[in-house]
């Protein structure tokens, strides 16, 4: 199996933090994700997760994106997705998450290789 290493990047603007995530978020990976992301947790901008080039997520990756969202909405704040690949979105809407996040735009199926 050919796997992508997964990769983040964060850029701020005047209004939002967009977080850039790329490769496999799986359990290998959880850790250093939830410890990037934290800082966020409480910043008064809106939060968006941008999933261009997510190749794969498993539970553990959207348990964090969970627990992120929830601990947003406790304090009011904004957390929503974007670029979302088709097969990712598919997995969102039947766990049920789209019904709570924000989603914009879907990439093509072909940025996608599997969930």
């Amino acid at each position: 199996m050919n796997r992508k290493k997964f990769d983040m990047t964060v850029k701020e603007s005047s209004d939002n933090y967009t977080i850039y995530v790329s490769g496999e978020l799986d359990l290998a990976v959880s850790a250093e994700f939830r410890s990037e992301i934290e800082p966020l947790l409480t910043s008064d901008k809106e939060v968006v997760l941008d999933m261009a080039d997510l190749t794969y997520i498993d539970s553990t990756g959207m348990g964090i994106i969970i627990f992120f969202l929830k601990a947003r909405k406790e304090d009011g704040k904004a957390l929503s997705v974007q670029n979302v690949p088709q097969k990712i979105k598919k997995l969102f809407d039947l766990t049920g998450i789209t019904r709570f996040l924000p989603v914009h735009g879907s990439s093509p199926e072909t940025k996608a290789d599997g969930v």
